[in-house]
């Protein structure tokens, strides 16, 4: 009788240690999810900065430098450089690259991407486009890395919006948001496919196309359009636009 007690309380205590295991590995099964939701959001709430950043940068350069500094519209973005918004130009794209350099994604080809975009951008930001009349050959040498890094920042930010947004999860099918996102992204990056296109048309002219005007500033609405563009892809990935319903 007396064994059969003590084998009833040992399996009291047996009982006992399995609910208390059980409790402490649903509460750590809680504050995973927990930080798991945490860090999706700080993921989208990323995208979301970057996205508000590019959408406004043009802006706020152009409206800036004319309230400020009675500065009227200059021929292309990068040319703002060389006026009282300075400092905004290279802040707004250092803080877009530092945010590309945090951006982590699913596999190995985002974190190259985010990591190849921070470069690109910050070269853009420091190595400016020539003054205008400025004919020096460092202006002019500077002014070609420039023109480099913008191009291979532009082409990062295509290769986001085609290729890596785009992506579906192979295991399920793609939601009816998803759907419209993909559209959105494929739009965007479009768009900024033919922006780079005209602007390369613009500067570097084929015999027997029509000259636009310096007066009308096609760099600058081009790069404009495609800046919003990239900025509106990715907002749309942080989810501010379609956002996945419960």
């Amino acid at each position: 009788m007396a064994m059969a007690q003590g084998q009833k309380f040992i399996g009291r205590g047996t009982g006992s240690r399995s609910a208390i295991e059980f409790e402490t590995e649903g509460i750590d099964m809680a504050h995973q999810l927990e930080n798991e939701r945490s860090l999706v959001f700080s993921y989208l709430l990323l995208r979301r900065a970057i996205g508000v950043l590019g959408v406004a940068f043009p802006f706020v350069l152009a409206l800036g430098a004319q309230i400020f500094f009675q500065t009227g519209l200059r021929n292309s973005v990068s040319s703002y450089y060389h006026t009282g918004m300075r400092d905004v130009f290279v802040g707004t794209l250092c803080a877009i690259g530092v945010f590309l350099l945090s951006y982590k994604g699913r596999q190995r080809r985002d974190d190259i991407a985010g990591n190849l975009g921070c470069l690109f951008a910050v070269g853009t930001a420091l190595f400016p486009v020539a003054a205008e009349g400025d004919v020096t050959k460092s202006a002019i040498l500077i002014g070609y890395f420039h023109q480099g890094f913008a191009a291979l920042f532009f082409l990062t930010l295509i290769y986001f919006s085609l290729f890596l947004f785009t992506k579906k999860d192979p295991t399920k099918s793609p939601s009816k948001r998803k759907r419209q996102r993909n559209r959105i992204y494929i739009a965007c990056g479009c768009i900024m496919v033919v922006c780079i296109a005209l602007i390369a048309l613009y500067k570097y002219p084929q015999p027997g196309m029509p000259a636009i005007p310096e007066s009308y500033h096609p760099v600058f609405w081009l790069e404009t359009i495609a800046v919003v563009a990239f900025g509106i892809s990715w907002c749309t990935k942080g989810q501010a636009i379609l956002k996945d319903q419960l």
